[in-house]
């Protein structure tokens, strides 16, 4: 099955980061906008720049070199010391948006990750879309920016993330490799140290371009298995999975923006049992019960009202969930006076492993439980076999027609 994958990298993170928590606080100076970087204790002239704004760039200051030079180069430069608890924090609350897309998250350093989105698309939903709808939502709720490469595979993803910057979408699909991959320097490819370069520039290599064209083998036979494994990422090779931290998520949930305001009750609760599909889908996947359902909708004149409901036992089913997010959706829409809805979201909280529920046997509940599990997991192992959107679940035949994802 052909994977879609998200590199998420924060742009400028250190100095992004120092500068949102200095405007949260108070300061009128967004230091993004001024000579500025991150670094350790200037007096003792033994801290380097670890990040630096636009505008230090523009002086010529580089990243890793001493503050002492970078001064030289921008007398008026500001040095801001470096503070890893705000950086980590921001890093947490940007992957607790991540957990709201998928709960195949990579954490591969404090300022990017790689997410597997492969089974998190909604009929009719692009991977496009939902990378824009990522970062939207890191902007205007977090206040940074990040880039965003889009791939079948974690290494095409990357090298995608790293093209033009900042704020920028970019994607590296297979077919794109020649004109947007194979033009790149040799030192631009991942794994290709600065011992490497001089070596393969030496055999004539310049350009990632030149090391695919190259015979494999010989490549090998120069470089051992660091050989290899230039080639194939020079060919756009890469088959290694997200590596999904361990730590659970505290909630799941996703939300669609209407093409066009909605105020069909029918039609609402069409799109609300594919969300609700989804969100339990993911549910399973991570081994966890719910025992609060939410619903969320905006309408038109983008009012938000909310409404939850606390379970008396925890579940995973699809028709459970939708039974309870139904009747949720139905008191707020019988309470609205302006009944186009823009968007509707679901979100299941209260989470706890399935093992810690003890389930009493021998019930008829339990029976009607144990049968909706089977159908469950019939349906979960078609969609892991066939792809998410080639089985569905009746009642959402239209729903291609009736949801895109928010631009």
């Amino acid at each position: 099955m052909e994977r879609f994958i998200l590199h998420v990298d924060v742009n400028n993170a250190f100095l992004s980061w120092t500068a949102v928590e200095r405007l949260r606080k108070g300061e009128q100076v967004d230091i993004r906008t001024i000579p500025a970087v991150i670094g350790g204790d200037e007096a003792e002239r033994r801290g380097i720049v670890l990040a630096k704004s636009p505008v230090a760039k523009q002086f010529g200051i580089k990243t890793g070199e001493p503050l002492y030079m970078a001064r030289n180069k921008c007398p008026q430069v500001q040095v801001f010391e470096s503070d890893f608890a705000i950086y980590r924090r921001y890093s947490n609350r940007m992957i607790e948006i991540f957990k709201k897309y998928t709960d195949q998250i990579e954490q591969l350093s404090i300022d990017e990750c790689s997410l597997d989105l492969t089974h998190f698309l909604l009929k009719n939903e692009t991977i496009e879309d939902k990378a824009k709808q990522i970062s939207t939502e890191i902007k205007e709720k977090l206040g940074f920016t990040v880039n965003i490469g889009i791939a079948h595979n974690k290494l095409l993803a990357k090298m995608a993330s790293d093209f033009e910057k900042p704020d920028k979408i970019h994607t590296l699909y297979e077919y794109e490799i020649p004109t947007k991959m194979w033009i790149l320097p040799i030192s631009d490819l991942l794994m290709v140290g600065k011992k490497t370069i001089p070596k393969l520039q030496k055999i004539g290599i310049k350009t990632i371009g030149d090391l695919a064209h190259r015979d494999k083998q010989d490549i090998i036979k120069r470089f051992g298995k660091l050989g290899k494994t230039i080639w194939e990422y020079a060919n756009g090779i890469d088959n290694s999975p997200v590596q999904v931290n361990d730590d659970k998520p505290k909630g799941i949930g996703n939300s669609v923006t209407m093409p066009q305001d909605v105020a069909d009750i029918v039609k609402l609760n069409e799109v609300l049992l594919a969300l609700c599909e989804q969100v339990s889908y993911r549910l399973r996947k991570q081994n966890m019960l719910t025992n609060v359902v939410n619903v969320q909708i905006k309408t038109n004149t983008f009012d938000v009202y909310t409404h939850q409901k606390k379970l008396a036992d925890g579940t995973d089913s699809t028709k459970y969930i939708y039974r309870e997010a139904k009747e949720l959706l139905e008191t707020l829409y019988n309470s609205l006076s302006n009944k186009q809805i823009r968007l509707l979201g679901v979100r299941v909280d209260n989470l706890i492993d399935k093992e810690e529920m003890q389930i009493s046997l021998f019930t008829d509940k339990n029976k009607e439980k144990e049968k909706q599990r089977k159908v469950d997991d019939i349906m979960d192992e078609l969609k892991d076999k066939y792809g998410y959107n080639m089985v569905t679940r009746a009642g959402k035949m239209n729903i291609n027609k009736l949801i895109r994802l928010k631009d």
